[in-house]
């Protein structure tokens, strides 16, 4: 018993990002997970990729799937016109679900329960949709729509400033609440109970991977068409 509340007083240091050395060079656990997550993405795009055929089959299948979920979307915010915008929407909802899912790798800690992460998916996804409003509708038609209506114009700045936080710590949040959650069960009941809970957790990853990619699309929308 005196181990186990030992274990659970230092729960917040098994959350805490460690360091790795691969050979002079020191890196964080956060960033070792990244770049495993996108070598699988990689991997699995060439293999999904090969031998394109008419009618798909496979792996291919999988992907065409994806493609009209993404679809699904995009298409009642932004039209079919918004379907050019797939490559980073789809690589976004991939790349978040890929790093959700990566606790299921012993003693793995996915990412997105560091903030830094969820942070800069959050700060380069809403720059990303600023210079694409600015493309589409030119410097002057993209700051318009934050006038719109003119007496508007301070809290609409403010929403956009207030976008960055709101998803990254939104993906946070649930990520690292799920990863605390499922860490307190295997120290006090190792056997039983944390599979269902690792269950449920696959299904948060999943909503959270979709509710950003979601909101994404909605702030797209706002950057090509106004507020």
């Amino acid at each position: 018993m005196d181990e186990k509340v030992y274990e659970l007083s230092k729960i917040m240091e098994k959350m805490t990002p460690e360091l790795l050395t691969i050979g002079p060079i020191p890196i964080s656990t956060t960033v070792f997970y990244q770049w495993l997550a996108m070598l699988v993405l990689f991997t699995l795009v060439f293999v999904a990729t090969r031998n394109i055929q008419k009618k798909p089959k496979g792996a291919q299948t999988v992907v065409e799937l994806l493609i009209g979920f993404i679809y699904s979307l995009s298409d009642p915010a932004l039209g079919k016109e918004g379907r050019k915008f797939l490559p980073l929407l789809g690589s976004l909802f991939m790349f978040i679900l890929t790093m959700n899912l990566l606790w299921f790798i012993p003693n793995a800690m996915p990412p997105t329960t560091d903030l830094s992460t969820t942070l800069g998916l959050a700060l380069g996804t809403i720059v990303t949709l600023n210079i694409i409003g600015i493309k589409t509708n030119g410097l002057g038609g993209h700051l318009k729509h934050f006038a719109q209506p003119p007496a508007l114009t301070p809290l609409n700045v403010i929403e956009e400033l207030v976008k960055p936080v709101s998803l990254s710590l939104r993906l946070f949040g649930n990520m690292f609440g799920e990863k605390v959650a499922v860490t307190i069960l295997f120290i006090l009941i190792p056997i039983l109970i944390p599979t269902p809970v690792m269950m449920l957790g696959v299904l948060m990853g999943c909503i959270q991977a979709f509710v950003f990619t979601l909101l994404t699309v909605t702030y797209l929308s706002q950057a090509v068409h106004g507020h």
